[in-house]
């Protein structure tokens, strides 16, 4: 019973992730934390155990949704390089931090993580780039309706960003990609038709480097890993494929209050012990 749970875990978070380019460990290292210490139904976690798991499926989720989005000729490969220089070693450093945390500690800071990643999402459809990025190389891309887009960034302040961002993804095994696709947005003016992909190729990245600290660590549960990789990876080509068919505002608000209410419940079960 338990694999098939995990099985199905695996299947919504690389889906959800691939869709709105967050990478599923959003939905995975929630789910975790709640089969053990409410339901039972898996053990010998812990926040270390459960962030270091997701984030070798991270690997699976990031890989499969790019080779579906790269077929869509949506990844931009020379920008996801640039941003992994930071979030590569940030996702270590987070990973490396991850250790001193505590379950009741590690479910509160991550229910407060994901309210302010719910509300992150809402100003990101919200308010328009701000635009106060003036230097960097111009990007362009033109979508399938013929319509061109431009972007730039500073690459030096999307290193240094792309640092602070992976050091939450390795602490929480986010992926980082709930954070990068609102800075993408906003800050650099991606457009997001490239955003979502190149972020979730961010990820795959980055969850190669933040498995390899974890795996060192000690930090993964193999079986429970296995029993989620093929969920994930199957999730993740499917995200990509429902990104282009369903109505991302839809997609994005359903998310977004789903995220609220985990959010609120993790820090209430925290305080209250």
């Amino acid at each position: 019973m338990a694999w098939i749970i995990l099985l199905i875990v695996g299947f919504v978070g690389g889906t959800v992730g691939s869709i709105a380019g967050l990478g599923g460990g959003i939905v995975i290292v929630p789910s975790l934390l709640f089969l053990e210490t409410s339901l039972g139904v898996i053990s010998n976690m812990g926040p270390q155990i459960i962030v270091g798991t997701s984030y070798l499926v991270l690997i699976a989720t990031g890989l499969s949704s790019t080779i579906a989005y790269m077929k869509q000729k949506k990844v931009d490969f020379n920008s996801g390089f640039i941003f992994f220089i930071g979030s590569g070693p940030g996702a270590i450093v987070g990973a490396l931090i991850n250790r001193f945390f505590e379950t009741d500690q590690f479910a509160g800071v991550f229910g407060l993580l994901m309210i302010g990643i719910s509300l992150l999402m809402f100003f990101t459809k919200s308010i328009k780039p701000i635009g106060i990025i003036k230097t960097g190389k111009l990007h362009t891309y033109t979508d399938e309706n013929g319509m061109s887009w431009e972007y730039k960034y500073s690459t030096i302040l999307a290193i240094i960003i792309c640092f602070f961002i992976g050091i939450l993804s390795g602490l929480f095994g986010i992926g980082g990609g709930s954070l990068l696709v609102p800075i993408m947005l906003l800050l650099f003016g991606f457009p997001t038709a490239v955003a979502i992909p190149t972020s979730m190729f961010i990820v795959f990245l980055s969850g190669i480097t933040g498995s390899v600290t974890h795996v060192s660590l000690g930090n993964v549960h193999w079986l429970y890993a296995l029993a989620l990789i093929p969920g994930a990876w199957f999730g993740a080509r499917f995200g990509a494929y429902l990104n282009r068919k369903l109505n991302e505002k839809v997609v994005v608000t359903i998310f977004r209050l789903i995220l609220i209410i985990i959010g609120f419940r993790m820090v209430i079960n925290a305080i209250i012990g």
